[in-house]
């Protein structure tokens, strides 16, 4: 029995303690940060873009429903009072939301006189500046040389233009103004 106790007591352990050492850690954090540094530019690329295309879809279903309104309403665009003539913010936002008759009059509800249906349930925000609002252009008034950030959308329905009222330039190099 003794030699056994000496023998057991005197021999070095046959296993080592499993785990990762210092240098082996290191390396795999060197290794995570340097795929994180070329991956994460690409994922923010991914969202500028997906906002790019979410304002050319915007722009697209305006376009759309102020073409269809015109075509709706004897070549007069959304935006101009029926009584004075005058465009506005809210007028257009009222005929774009709200049934309305051949005159471009509103209603909340339709009706044989108020028959033509609302073209969009919402005005859509600007995807870059996060706002709804829209600037209307009288007339007499000649479109902003350049964006301001200070509403989502300008629109002049005299010339039936609507731009995203956004300073900058897209993943293409073209200016957000002119999409």
């Amino acid at each position: 029995m003794a030699r056994l106790c000496v023998k057991n007591c005197f021999m070095p352990a046959a296993s080592k303690k499993k785990g990762f050492t210092l240098i082996e850690i290191l390396i795999v954090v060197v290794i995570l940060g340097i795929l994180a540094s070329v991956i994460i530019p690409k994922f923010s690329n991914a969202n500028m873009q997906a906002r790019e295309n979410m304002l050319l879809e915007n722009l697209r279903i305006l376009r759309t429903q102020i073409a269809t309104y015109r075509a709706q309403h004897w070549d007069v665009s959304p935006g101009y009072d029926a009584a004075t003539g005058n465009p506005g913010e809210q007028t257009f936002l009222d005929q774009m939301t709200t049934f309305t008759d051949e005159k471009g009059n509103t209603s909340d509800e339709g009706s044989a006189v108020f028959q033509y249906c609302p073209y969009l349930s919402r005005m859509p925000e600007n995807p870059l500046n996060n706002l709804s609002s829209i600037m209307v252009i009288a007339d007499d008034v000649a479109l902003p040389v350049a964006p301001d950030n200070s509403t989502g959308w300008i629109y002049k329905p005299s010339e039936m233009v609507i731009r995203a009222n956004s300073p900058g330039s897209g993943i293409n190099s073209r200016d957000y103004y002119k999409y």
